[in-house]
């Protein structure tokens, strides 16, 4: 597969229709019509469905549009690597991160960067710990952002110098929203939405005394904001860190686990990996200022 190909094929996934396409990548129509046909032929996959007013993607299709986003991201990141400039520090720093306060402090550090080195752009991928692990692997992101328990032997790594703190978050009118903090055994009848993250944390386990699966869990998710729209409509209370929703001007509130439950903040990069000089330089400042 060559990269301009999977470059057109996004152009065709994301417009739903050939002329436009066309239009877009600058080509003709029967260009990109016979490269598309080439690359099922070379797949041995339909890619398509060919409707009379738009395209679709069929389930082969959906897994390279992801596959094919991820290695024109790695192409066009290992390309600005190499045009940044040699006499200042230009070029991008990805970031892959978890949902957490934490954050502020990277993102302090971040401006303190951008204020002496202003053509440092940075880019934040947000997702739980799967998924920052994955773009670690495969060099979509410099550096990743752990929340809680995480394997680290693959990486060299920064403890940073704050936790976050588990609880539940809650309708104003549950009645656990009367208590100022959740025992263990105040959630064995109480529906849950859990992320996925949170069922693979040993501290959550270790608090509760058993495997959170054996809990009434009614549905899962990798970021809180949606799973909080849930949570004002009645469906359960969620398992959620402190402060990553604004509870004050909605139907909710939060309530910290007791005993406290927290989990700590890893600023991780892969092993033996060679960084853009932009990122080393973050790598510096971050070593500096944290």
């Amino acid at each position: 597969m060559e990269l301009r190909v999977l470059k057109y094929f996004l152009a065709v996934a994301r417009e739903q229709n050939i002329t436009a396409a066309a239009e877009s990548l600058h080509v003709t129509q029967p260009t990109l019509s016979k490269q598309l046909i080439d690359l099922e032929g070379e797949l041995g996959s339909k890619l398509f469905e060919r409707g009379k007013r738009k395209i679709t993607l069929t389930e082969e299709g959906v897994f390279l549009r992801q596959r094919a986003q991820e290695i024109v991201d790695l192409a066009d990141k290992t390309e600005a690597a190499f045009t940044a400039s040699q006499e200042t520090v230009t070029g991008d720093v990805y970031i892959g991160c978890g949902e957490t306060q934490g954050m502020r402090s990277i993102i302090k550090i971040m401006k303190i960067m951008q204020e002496a080195h202003p053509d440092v752009r940075f880019h934040l991928y947000s997702g739980n710990d799967e998924d920052v692990s994955e773009r670690l692997e495969t060099g979509l992101v410099d550096f990743g952002l752990f929340v809680g328990s995480a394997r680290l032997d693959k990486y060299d790594y920064i403890k940073l110098p704050v936790c976050d703190a588990w609880g539940l978050l809650m309708r104003k009118d549950d009645p656990l929203a009367a208590r100022e903090t959740i025992r263990p055994k105040d959630l064995e009848r109480v529906p849950l939405l859990c992320s996925r993250q949170a069922l693979s944390h040993n501290e959550l386990s270790g608090w509760l005394g058993k495997d959170f699966t054996k809990l009434r869990i009614r549905s899962t998710h990798n970021l809180l904001f949606n799973a909080s729209l849930m949570v004002e409509e009645g469906l359960g209370c969620a398992l959620a860190i402190e402060g990553l929703i604004n509870t004050a001007e909605r139907n909710l509130v939060f309530r910290p686990f007791e005993p406290t439950v927290r989990a700590e903040l890893i600023f991780a990069r892969k092993k033996y990996r060679v960084l853009s000089k932009a990122a080393e330089l973050f790598l510096q400042y971050l070593q500096k200022f944290m």
